[in-house]
């Protein structure tokens, strides 16, 4: 079986700092693509960041500049540096890993509240 499971979400004051992880396990199968998304209250869900395995990064613009996506390979691991956080960034954060042969898997979520 694959499975993701994410870690580091919490409350955190505006801005403050919090590192979000995404652990792999399960699967020999290669990692094309590392994803963050994040769903608030009413809204819907938003790609926040994007890792290939090239080492290509994209960010949402409302995160650019104060996100960071990275990975340890070693690990199976992806990770979400941010900084600088804003109570707008107030969701539920998922990795989504695009697998060789499986597809997409999610990770369970993660809260991350930024309190004003």
């Amino acid at each position: 079986q694959v499975q993701l499971v994410e870690s580091g979400g919490g409350v955190v004051q505006a801005g403050g700092s919090l590192r979000l992880s995404c652990a792999a396990s399960g699967s020999i199968f290669r990692i094309y693509t590392m994803r963050w998304f994040r769903q608030a209250p009413g809204k819907q869900r938003e790609l926040v960041a994007t890792l290939t395995d090239g080492g290509n990064t994209n960010y949402a613009d409302s995160v650019k500049g104060r996100f960071s996506i990275s990975r340890d390979n070693a690990k199976n691991t992806a990770y979400l540096q941010m900084n600088s956080l804003k109570p707008e960034d107030t969701a539920v954060y998922y990795c989504n890993f695009i697998y060789q042969r499986l597809g997409a898997v999610w990770g369970q979520g993660t809260q991350v509240t930024v309190s004003s």
